[in-house]
């Protein structure tokens, strides 16, 4: 197959002066002269760039815009619970501190919001389901936080619940993955 080609035409420029500037001055003057053009050429794109006026548009008022304090997280309810009894405990009671809050100093507040012991104990049916999940929830705590005591002395150490609540799904991951 022949193609037809088609000869790609280089844009026109200034034909050479048949005597290039010699002295300073004329130099001088010549680059003056670009330089006057060029900056005629920027002043035209300046000019057609600013033509088109965008409509006044109202900022946002920064005081309707509701936010919410970094230690309230808002409420996802899970997907699915773990099938097996301790992951679904810990699966549980997070969404519970989730949903009702989190405290440090005491079980529950008077607001409804628990500790991460509180929690547990909430959801767990049995005292041997507690134990476990207390268990693992002690062993993961104890894994990014050494010598750590007990599940409460940890929660009291906490300023906000983000790394309670991450620690909690952490434990519910083990004991699922353990069977528990």
């Amino acid at each position: 197959m022949n193609a037809t080609s088609v000869a790609i035409q280089a844009p026109e420029r200034a034909a050479p002066t048949e005597h290039p500037p010699t002295t300073l001055e004329e130099r001088l003057t010549a680059a003056s002269a670009r330089m006057d053009d060029r900056l005629r050429v920027a002043g035209l794109a300046v000019d057609v760039s600013t033509a088109l006026r965008v409509p006044d548009v109202h900022p946002v008022d920064l005081a309707d815009v509701v936010r919410l304090p970094d230690a309230v997280q808002p409420y996802r309810p899970p997907v699915d619970f773990y099938p097996t009894p301790a992951a679904a405990i810990l699966q549980r009671a997070r969404a519970r501190l989730e949903r009702d809050g989190w405290t440090t100093g005491v079980l529950a507040d008077e607001d409804g919001a628990l500790c991460l012991y509180g929690a547990i104990r909430a959801e767990a049916g049995s005292a041997a389901a507690e134990s476990d999940a207390l268990a693992t929830l002690l062993e993961v705590i104890r894994r990014h936080f050494p010598g750590e005591a007990s599940v409460p002395s940890f929660n009291d150490s906490c300023r906000t619940p983000r790394t309670p609540l991450r620690l909690m799904g952490e434990a519910a991951d083990l004991a699922h993955a353990r069977g528990l």
